[in-house]
């Protein structure tokens, strides 16, 4: 059925491989010959597979130094958007955490948008951002965030159907569109990671080093409490959190994806101290059969269970996450029944859940039936 439908994918941009494009690999799998528009594209930064398909970028790529500088673009990426040609796509499913679902589909075609988060930068996070901006930026944040709320909310009613990546997420796509949305974990390639037959002295901490995933809090705890915590990855924060690290915390930056597994594999335990839309690395932690010591918000409520694969702490304070990681010490977690929850987000339960959703939705459509609003 798919190899006659024309398929395009719609991704906000394409400057690196983190979870957004790990999804978008996996929907390239499901619809091998669709073409895929974004906004931004940096061939050096993506992986092959993405590579194999048709890319087709918006005129924000031609501005200058648009693969480092195209956040500054924002304000008119609504306008690109608008600008791509999506006559002929019987099928459009756009990746939406930066503009994305903005796109004017053709007059037949199913608009299905695997929603990340509303972008955090205009709604749950609009503050922080200026809180944290120039003083350029604070003055023109406010009129540019309140215009592109607007387009936001218009353009949700060009979807079809939403896909949210947790329920976390759900919530905040009926907050600002008011719409429904069903709730499809993103895909985790679980299979990749393995529990190793001894346990390093250390705890570990990876992702992107940015704000909102607060890795000063885990740097400035093991600092007072004087154990081991290894760093991995690169970010805004990388350079602060090396000047700021006592001995015991090592601030590794980015890593290839061996040593990752490794210390995965070796960790006490994963340390993740901030509030994230869903968080792969929890779950590729307990893939590697090690808990996960979590802030209780967001995505990681509904990877971590408490007392069985991690343990939640409700404060982000450093003495609340020391208790819990002496609550983590004193206990004995099964590291096979970890590795075995983990199995419950891996792609191929997600390509599974995936490929019936757009089904499912392409008949509802076909027939007319909901089809101002299929979720």
């Amino acid at each position: 059925m798919t190899g006659r439908r024309k398929v395009a994918l719609v991704h906000y941009w394409l400057v690196g491989m983190r979870g957004g494009e790990k999804v978008l690999e996996k929907l390239c799998d499901l619809y091998p010959q669709a073409d895929i528009f974004t906004h931004v594209l940096d061939p050096a930064a993506i992986s092959d597979k993405l590579k194999n398909h048709r890319i087709v970028t918006s005129f924000i790529n031609s501005l200058p130094r648009a693969p480092k500088m195209y956040k500054n673009y924002l304000p008119l990426m609504p306008l690109a958007l608008e600008q791509l040609d999506m006559r002929g796509y019987d099928l459009i499913i756009s990746s939406e955490a930066g503009p994305a679902k903005g796109v004017i589909p053709g007059g037949d075609a199913l608009h299905i948008s695997y929603c990340h988060s509303p972008m955090r930068y205009i709604w749950n996070m609009a503050h922080d951002y200026r809180e944290r901006s120039g003083l350029m930026k604070r003055l023109l944040i406010p009129p540019l965030a309140h215009k592109l709320r607007m387009w936001d909310v218009t353009s949700s009613a060009r979807v079809h159907k939403f896909v949210a990546n947790s329920e976390t997420v759900a919530n905040r796509i009926y907050t600002y569109y008011r719409r429904g949305s069903e709730v499809i974990h993103p895909p985790v390639d679980v299979d990749d990671f393995s529990p190793a037959a001894e346990l390093g002295d250390f705890y570990l901490m990876a992702g992107e080093l940015v704000r909102y995933k607060r890795p000063d809090l885990a740097v400035e705890a093991f600092n007072r409490s004087g154990k081991r915590l290894v760093v991995i990855g690169g970010g805004e924060m990388l350079n602060e959190l090396r000047s700021i690290a006592r001995p015991n915390v090592q601030v590794l930056g980015p890593q290839p994806f061996s040593e990752l597994r490794r210390h995965y594999a070796e960790c006490q335990a994963l340390i993740f101290p901030g509030e994230e839309d869903f968080g792969m690395v929890p779950v590729e932690a307990m893939a590697s059969g090690r808990p996960v010591i979590a802030f209780n918000r967001g995505g990681a409520t509904e990877t971590v269970v408490h007392d069985s694969t991690g343990f939640l702490f409700d404060d982000q304070s450093i003495e609340a996450l020391d208790a819990a990681i002496a609550r983590a010490e004193a206990a004995r977690l099964d590291p096979l029944a970890i590795v075995e929850h983990a199995r419950k987000f891996s792609s191929a339960i997600f390509s599974r859940k995936m490929s019936d959703c757009v089904e499912s939705a392409w008949e509802q459509h076909k027939s007319g039936a909901q089809r101002a609003q299929l979720s």
